[in-house]
């Protein structure tokens, strides 16, 4: 695969991805399709060589745009997705257009040209779990994880648009024949993620003399993946992967946004008292645990950061060393909080 089109590649995972591939795979071009909403930012592509990769600025529902550029490709991966569950619970019309018909318009272009596909998804469309005290066998680490022939059980606007657009995906390759798989990845974290996102806003917070913000009684648990772990799954699965087949991606990271919190505030030299409780999001999901059994197994593929502090501690020292990167997002993020009492 010589020539990729990486939708979403200006934002936070797609941006992981992108750098990804430009360090390991160096005969690959890439182009990136990005909108440029407020969770894209041409600063994530800073510095990568032009030409090695291609920043078309355009929407994934353009079936002009998408139909020049896919007859050009060897394999779209797509990562372009309205993807913030607060603002789904705003407004959910953008996920409805851009998770939905987005879709439908790339998978269209890729089975005119027979171009292999790849769609991220999360694993928010299962819904979620049994928090593990509610479970047998928790003393000894045992709980119920999410596998790719879980129900998908969506309960936001914007899971349910993913769970749409795999929907859509699954629909093209058995009856259409596109050559497509999907993934259902856990939380990510890492450099480059908006300061909307729980983890980089509690260090914003903490880096701007802000008190961080711990939802509810803390105790929604995520399982948490670096994003160069999730890149180097979606490498894995594109260059490997069986056709329509999909792949959960998990580095078996599961931490309640407590214990995360209290990670942050340790490693940042805080006080483990320093935040405030604020109101919890509606119908908050209360624990995500994905199976990556076989992605490891049939494909091979195993986590780099397998210890969680290590990568919070690449992830704090990210934007501590690139303040100028989220200053200026930063104090609007904390408005639209405070407007929600959150």
């Amino acid at each position: 695969m010589k020539n990729i089109i990486v939708t979403g590649g200006a934002g936070f995972i797609g941006a992981n991805f992108v750098h990804y591939v430009v360090n390991n795979h160096s005969d690959v071009h890439v182009t990136v399709l990005d909108k440029l909403t407020y969770a894209g930012n041409v600063m994530n592509l800073a510095n990568l060589p032009s030409n090695k990769v291609e920043l078309i600025v355009g929407d994934i529902c353009d079936v002009e745009l998408v139909d020049k550029l896919v007859q050009k490709a060897d394999a779209v991966v797509h990562y372009a997705a309205e993807s913030h569950n607060d603002n789904s619970l705003v407004n959910p019309a953008p996920f409805i257009e851009t998770n939905i018909m987005g879709t439908y318009v790339l998978i269209q272009a890729c089975r005119k040209y027979n171009v292999r596909f790849h769609q991220v998804s999360t694993d928010e469309v299962y819904g979620d779990l049994p928090l593990r005290e509610e479970l047998p066998g928790h003393g000894d680490g045992i709980g119920e994880k999410f596998t790719p022939d879980s129900r998908y059980n969506p309960s936001s606007p914007y899971s349910a648009s993913k769970a749409s657009s795999d929907m859509l995906v699954r629909a093209w390759v058995r009856s259409f024949g596109l050559k497509a798989t999907i993934s259902n990845c856990s939380n990510n974290y890492g450099p480059y993620q908006h300061v909307e996102k729980f983890i980089p806003r509690q260090i914003t917070n903490i880096l701007s003399g802000i008190q961080p913000k711990l939802y509810g009684n803390g105790q929604n648990v995520r399982d948490w993946i670096h994003a160069d772990d999730h890149s180097n799954a979606v490498w894995t699965i594109l260059t490997k992967g069986e056709i329509g087949e999909t792949y959960l991606i998990s580095a078996e990271g599961e931490k309640n946004n407590r214990e995360v919190l209290a990670l942050i505030l340790e490693l940042m030299n805080q006080p483990q008292t320093n935040y405030e409780i604020v109101r919890d999001r509606a119908g908050h999901d209360l624990r995500y645990a994905i199976d990556s059994e076989k992605l490891r197994k049939k494909l091979g593929w195993k986590p780099k950061y397998t210890d969680f502090k290590v990568g919070l501690q690449n992830t704090i020292d990210w934007y501590q060393e690139h303040a100028d990167w989220w200053q200026r997002q930063k104090a609007g993020v904390e408005a639209n909080y405070s407007k929600n009492g959150q």
